[in-house]
């Protein structure tokens, strides 16, 4: 089972491998890319090494992964990436170099994995973003995703404080299922009406 490779129009999303460890880098590495992120822009090879064994080896390892390199059918070289966790929340993310930014690459991407995980079993994704960081949640929207409700964070490890907005899509056909784990570890939770 693993990681199936996917296919749309314009990409090939498969799984990293060591080969990748430069384009990886010239991922990891822009400030503006990962300013949303839960980490800091990596500065090394060694780092970005260190980074694809945490979070990419180590869940291939696994029967079920979905971590994708987004690459461009033309070279098959990554110029982002696109994952579904397997813990509970099934967190769907991306990030994508800036200079292929608002070509609706993420949300291409983004739906091939989702007819992918749903066709799997998945019963539901979730994914958040940082309020100031609206662009993220067109994505959401996009591939179908919903609003659900907002709650503040104090955001590991960059340590501020962050509203954050969480969508979900759910594909079993339980349309009244929500996530509640943000909502219910978060003091300060509230759903906003002008979204």
């Amino acid at each position: 089972m693993n990681t199936p490779t996917l296919e749309t129009e314009r990409l090939i999303l498969r799984k990293f491998t060591e080969q990748d460890m430069e384009a990886l880098f010239l991922i990891l590495q822009d400030e503006e890319v990962n300013k949303f992120l839960p980490w800091y822009p990596v500065k090394s090879m060694e780092e970005t090494r260190k980074f694809y064994e945490e979070r990419y080896a180590s869940k291939y390892a696994q029967p079920q992964a979905y971590a994708y390199a987004v690459c461009l059918k033309e070279d098959n070289y990554p110029i982002g990436y696109i994952k579904v966790d397997m813990e509970e929340h099934h967190d769907f993310g991306y990030g994508l170099r800036r200079e292929f930014w608002h070509q609706g690459i993420v949300t291409e991407a983004g739906k091939a994995v989702i007819w992918q995980v749903k066709k799997d079993g998945l019963p539901y994704i979730t994914a958040t973003h940082d309020r100031n960081n609206p662009r993220s949640g067109g994505v959401m929207q996009n591939v179908g995703m919903k609003y659900q409700y907002s709650y503040e964070e104090q955001w590991q490890p960059k340590n501020f404080l962050v509203t954050f907005r969480a969508y979900q899509l759910n594909l079993d056909g339980n349309e009244i299922r929500v996530y509640k784990k943000y909502w219910d570890n978060s003091a300060v939770h509230f759903i906003e009406t002008n979204l």
